[in-house]
């Protein structure tokens, strides 16, 4: 019964830990672009540039 307890709660760590892992890639990509990750969106502004 502890085995299956203890696989429960470290599959669920290990999917937090992986969703915050993506979520920093996904930022840090969005800032090389030179924009600015807000709530899971990457916002880049416009400067009208061509």
């Amino acid at each position: 019964m502890f085995g299956l307890i203890r696989l429960v709660v470290l599959s669920a760590l290990t999917f937090v830990a992986g969703v915050f892992f993506e979520r920093h890639n996904v930022s840090e990509a969005c800032a090389a672009q030179g924009g600015l990750a807000t709530d899971g969106l990457c916002v880049v502004q416009n400067t009208g540039a061509n």
